[in-house]
């Protein structure tokens, strides 16, 4: 079968004829249909399905092993999963945020671990780079990330100022031909794994947010060390862990964007990527129903399935109504950004909808599953537990709630 970049790529949403229904091919491969370009749409997305691509069956979680997934993030690269925003010409799939948010949801489907990981390498590193990059800087710091050889990570974060991007107080201060970095970086993921990294660093403290900077260093790099690998309660696949910049020197070409640019590139990169957790979230959310309606069906009590029972059905119709109120605001969120049209309010909405969607499904899987729940044979221990962070990553869910209605005040006011 071709992988899923060949059979996608030609078939993006502006191609698609308006009685297109992703919802039915991403998960309804049962469903027949004479449509040709929707036709090879499913069949992409049902690659993601098969045993062989490791993607949705064979991820499981490694926790014990310590292992991440990026003992597989080379297949994924050749399926055109690392870079799909990516243009051909710069070694991407050429797709666009719709068909990545249907992959990323797909891939967290199987394993959130694997979703995170992509959407860190797709929005958070790769995404800057794109939009705000030089040329030169695409070439080099894009092109390599594209086929799953590597992988980037995105350090905003820090210990003493997570939520608030605004207060950093990593520094980079200009010697001669150089930038000489100094801080800490918090939480970062894939930081173990990666091969660069973008960094937000304060480059004039007077002007407060309107003095951070961005810039791109390659990992290992001197003067760049990382912290502990975290042992974490969910998304156990992936590597988190603090960078740690002492006179950490990088060539002034290394700046990304202007000087004084990076809350701007970073407050952007996080309104794409909330997009990409949404899909993860809804990943893990419609995992948990698949798990909990699987399970009704084949667990007899008082002589019949418990999904005949009122209660049970009450819980499997609240989840499907989260599932797809979120999927819906996730997809809009995406078809406003491929329109080049402002996506802020909906990226938040989608993020904040999709991450609590997951939280509540999960929590109810194993409500429906009962002890089985709570044993890890069955995957809705470890949905419950990849679930959490959703509402943490990339924006807490109070801070959507500030973004939501901000943007709502300033529509109001206009």
């Amino acid at each position: 079968m071709k992988c899923f970049e060949r059979l996608v790529k030609d078939h993006i949403v502006s191609r698609l004829p308006p009685t297109f229904d992703p919802y039915q091919f991403a998960y309804r491969p049962n469903r027949s249909t004479e449509d040709a370009i929707s036709s090879a749409l499913h069949l992409g997305l049902q690659h993601l399905e098969e045993k062989d691509t490791h993607v949705r069956m064979l991820f499981l979680d490694f926790s014990s092993e310590k292992q991440t997934v990026l003992f597989q993030v080379q297949e994924l690269g050749a399926m055109g999963v690392m870079a799909m925003e990516v243009p051909e010409e710069l070694g991407g799939a050429g797709m666009d945020y719709l068909a990545y948010s249907l992959a990323v949801e797909e891939m967290s489907r199987g394993c959130a671990s694997t979703g995170c990981v992509v959407s860190v390498n797709n929005s958070l590193y790769i995404g800057p780079v794109l939009k705000f990059g030089t040329e030169e800087q695409k070439t080099e710091w894009i092109t390599p990330f594209t086929t799953g050889e590597k992988v980037g990570c995105f350090a905003l974060s820090e210990p003493g100022n997570g939520s608030d991007a605004g207060a950093t107080s990593t520094v980079a201060r200009q010697e001669g031909d150089e930038w000489v970095l100094n801080g800490t970086k918090a939480w970062i993921t894939n930081s173990w794994d990666a091969a660069a990294t973008v960094v937000f660093a304060t480059t004039d403290k007077k002007l407060k947010h309107k003095g951070i900077s961005a810039f791109l260093i390659p990992m290992p790099h001197p003067g760049l060390s990382l912290g502990k690998k975290e042992d974490k309660l969910g998304i156990k696949a992936t590597s988190t862990a603090n960078i740690i910049l002492e006179d950490c020197r990088v060539p002034l070409g290394n700046m990304l964007g202007p000087r004084g640019a990076g809350f701007k590139i970073g407050m952007q990169t996080l309104d794409s990527g909330r997009i990409g957790i949404a899909a993860q979230a809804l990943g893990i959310a419609q995992a948990s129903l698949d798990c909990a309606a699987d399970y009704a069906h084949k667990r007899i009590a008082f002589g019949a399935p418990i999904g005949k029972l009122q209660a049970v059905q009450f819980k499997l119709a609240d989840m499907n109504v989260a599932v797809e109120s979120a999927r819906l605001l996730t997809w809009k969120a995406a078809l406003l950004r491929d329109s080049k049209k402002p996506f802020t309010k909906e990226a938040a909405m989608a993020k904040l909808a999709a991450s609590e969607a997951a939280t509540f499904c999960s929590h109810q899987a194993i409500q429906v599953l009962g002890g089985m729940g709570y044993v890890s044979d069955m995957p809705a221990e470890r949905h419950y537990r990849d679930a959490r962070i959703t509402e943490i990553y990339e924006g807490t869910s109070e801070i959507q709630r500030l973004v939501i209605a901000g943007q709502i005040l300033k529509e109001y006011q206009a």
